[in-house]
């Protein structure tokens, strides 16, 4: 038997096929990944450079981090405002650009709050962390995945003049990062503080801008401090941390098991680089030492003392959580 198509049955039939081809979804797998722009202002060879290569890797199968280092896109202190305009999907930001917009946030970079790496974990994985990312959600409109520690903040000095107590800092020109929570601070250590640009510190202090800075002492190895400095004196006065963040609007967008995935991946390596961090803290006094600073602890409860009595004075605390330095205390 013979069968003859006809160019009208033909057509028909193309029509028939490309209806049912469009009826059919297109897997998952084939879907675009969703492209997440990263900035931060630390250096392409930081420690918390390897933990967004770490990030990235996780993610690679659905998602693109694109990281921008050295404050290259934003610079430090607009990632929020970038953040929130929809110009950035991921920042490592400081908790004290929080506390521009968010006053109950400034307790948070109060000095001596914090004891440890381990003690900062422990409050942002606690109930009253939880209250504290839901303010900035809500309020900043930030997602937390988590601090990324970066170790305890010391004051490197360019003279040679010994530091005891907070009365030894008068006058002396501290660099600090711009911003209110961060300039009182320096205040809070008996200094006198001055903006500066992170990327400016070195110059800073070579030509005697600014006497001395405070770094955690990986961050004093990466950026080649130690180089324009004569000592360093172990004040501990703030468990250095910044929060790995994701617009609101973009984590909303993202379906749970993408949540699930992006929160795994940001754990992981959030992780990796703390225990990097501690570990090259312990290697670099002797470091230090052996280059030439001088490196001693003051009076710790003496710089306690003052700096919890300054910040019980000021403002900043009338918007702190009733009761919120014995919750922390109690982590």
């Amino acid at each position: 038997m013979t069968f003859k198509i006809s160019r009208r049955t033909l057509l028909a039939g193309s029509a028939a096929l490309g209806a049912a081809l469009s009826t059919v979804s297109i897997p998952a797998l084939a879907q675009e990944p969703v492209t997440l722009k990263l900035s931060a202002v630390f250096s392409e060879q930081d420690i918390r450079a390897g933990m967004v290569k770490m990030f990235a890797e996780e993610l690679q199968d659905g998602f693109k981090v694109e990281p921008f280092y050295g404050g290259t896109l934003f610079k430090q202190g607009t990632e929020l405002v970038a953040l929130q305009r929809g110009n950035l999907q991921m920042g490592n930001i400081a908790p004290q650009d929080i506390a521009k917009q968010v006053p109950e946030w400034s307790v948070l970079t109060s000095a001596y709050l914090f004891r440890d790496a381990a003690h900062v974990r422990a409050f942002f994985a606690s109930d009253v962390g939880a209250e504290f990312k839901k303010m900035a959600e809500d309020k900043a409109g930030v997602y937390i995945l988590g601090p990324t520690y970066f170790g305890a903040r010391q004051v490197g000095l360019k003279s040679d003049k010994k530091i005891n107590t907070p009365a030894d800092l008068s006058g002396v020109k501290l660099r600090m990062p711009g911003g209110d929570a961060w300039q009182f601070l320096g205040e809070a250590l008996g200094a006198n503080p001055v903006p500066m640009a992170y990327a400016e510190v070195y110059t800073g202090l070579q030509t005697g801008a600014i006497d001395g800075q405070d770094n955690p002492l990986p961050n004093v190895k990466n950026m080649k401090f130690y180089e324009v400095m004569s000592q360093i004196v172990m004040t501990s006065h703030l468990i250095g941390y910044d929060l790995l963040t994701i617009s609101a609007e973009t984590w909303k967008s993202l379906s749970p098991e993408q949540q699930a995935k992006v929160q795994a991946a940001a754990d992981k390596a959030m992780q990796w680089s703390e225990e990097q961090h501690l570990a090259q803290e312990k290697t670099l006094v002797d470091e230090f030492k052996a280059a030439g600073l001088q490196i001693y602890e003051p009076d710790i409860a003496a710089f306690r003392s003052f700096a919890q009595e300054k910040y019980l004075a000021s403002d900043l605390a009338q918007s702190w959580p009733e009761g919120i330095l014995e919750k922390v205390a109690a982590l």
